[in-house]
């Protein structure tokens, strides 16, 4: 399938020219696209494997419980808090998925790889032996739309209090290289590149989803923030509501509209290139900076220079400029703690796209955002989200944005145009 066959995604000159899309099915029907930066690939000499050998039920189908009585596909369900609002879905089936990190696994094989013939877990997710990114439902979603089940909002034991309906978004993987020992970090800005395609295609198809109304693509990297499998990847949760951070943001960026007729999130860029001291990176398209108010002992926000408002609308320089200083952010981040021998370490980090809301009207004042962070304060501490942090959401900082940004100042220029390291 070439680029043009998809509805609503629209490839800039460069992914025309130097990125395939082939879609195909796997096994229990859930939907997973090869993306090929590799020029055999891309011109059509080589093709994907796109026939899924495992034997997998149906994805939705009943299965057989331990006393082999038939149960139905247990369809992750939402409630809402009263006291708060926030919808929190509940999916007991991701009890059960693959755990390949940390003292916890469970699992010897690798299911993000690419298919090993006689590999100890099912062969993985990938059908071919061998890829360059790839995306895919995930098998354990935390939200997903199941065919012919009611989305409306009951009460639990009949009680209207408590609020509760099928959690019906849909969970996606974006795996961004076949190495599995890789790091984001080390791979090049061309092959970040495609993963920032991938960002803006699954954009784009999915804000025309019935049910969804928030994207958030994302990326949790490290053992300590939980990471349970080992592998350079991320993932697009898209919510059928709107998480609770962003409806935050978006009180605050529709009222500082109203009150002043300006964008929130430009104002806090254009006053940040104006203080100049937390800027950390620039170039073209983006800048890079830590917060006046960063929580986290490293944090850095990236903003592109133009109003945009999701990924999907980011133009071909402006992809390759975000793959540029995403690449150098992630490099440094890892040199940021000094562990004594020079070489730093590989960062935990969670990169949180913040994009504007599908059909909320308060989408028009918000702005396209990356919020980089990590909870590692030293090289050999943790940040605890004690009980300040996690009892009020009272946040207390163990430095300030500005001895963060001075860190990143001695990591690299400022200005990535002028000195690309």
């Amino acid at each position: 399938m070439t680029m043009s066959s998809f509805q609503y995604y629209q490839p800039d000159r460069y992914a025309q020219q130097h990125i395939r899309i082939t879609p195909t099915t796997l096994a229990d029907g859930r939907e997973f696209f090869y993306l090929d930066d590799d020029p055999v690939y891309v011109s059509g000499e080589k093709t994907r494997e796109l026939h899924d050998p495992r034997r997998l039920a149906p994805r939705f189908a009943p299965h057989l419980d331990a006393d082999g009585h038939e149960v139905p596909y247990a369809a992750p369900h939402m409630r809402r808090d009263p006291l708060t609002g926030d919808w929190i879905p509940m999916a007991t089936a991701r009890m059960n998925r693959p755990i390949t990190a940390g003292a916890g696994a469970t699992a010897s094989g690798n299911p993000l790889a690419a298919r090993k013939p006689g590999d100890a877990y099912q062969d993985g997710e990938v059908p071919d032996t061998d890829y360059n990114v790839v995306i895919f439902e995930n098998r354990f979603p935390s939200m997903v739309q199941v065919p012919g089940v009611s989305a409306a909002v009951s009460g639990v034991d009949g009680n209207p209090l408590w609020e509760q309906k099928l959690a019906a978004g849909r969970c996606e993987v974006i795996c961004f290289d076949p190495d599995e020992h890789g790091l984001p970090a080390d791979l090049p800005v061309s092959r970040l590149r495609t993963v920032v395609e991938a960002w803006a295609f699954r954009t784009a198809e999915i804000s025309h989803l019935d049910g969804i109304e928030q994207i958030f693509p994302f990326e949790n990297h490290g053992r300590e923030i939980g990471v349970s499998l080992a592998h350079p990847h991320g993932q697009v949760y898209c919510y059928p509501f709107i998480a609770p951070r962003m409806e935050s943001e978006l009180r605050h960026t529709e009222a500082y509209h109203e009150r002043t007729g300006g964008n929130l999130l430009k104002d806090i860029m254009d006053s940040e290139i104006n203080a100049g001291e937390r800027i950390v990176m620039r170039n073209h398209s983006w800048v890079a900076y830590v917060p006046a108010a960063a929580r986290w002992p490293l944090e850095v926000h990236v903003a592109p220079v133009r109003d945009v408002l999701t990924l999907d609308e980011l133009d071909d320089q402006e992809r390759w400029d975000l793959a540029q200083m995403y690449s150098t952010l992630l490099r440094r981040g890892n040199a940021f703690f000094d562990t004594g021998d020079g070489k730093g370490m590989d960062l935990p980090y969670i990169a949180a796209w913040h994009q504007a809301p599908i059909h909320d009207k308060r989408r028009e004042n918000y702005r396209l955002n990356l919020q980089f962070f990590s909870f590692r304060r030293a090289a050999n501490k943790i940040k605890y989200l004690a009980g300040s942090e996690s009892g009020m959401a009272a946040w207390i900082s163990d430095t300030t944005p500005e001895l963060i940004a001075q860190r990143f100042h001695e990591l690299g220029a400022i200005d990535l145009d002028a000195a690309r390291d």
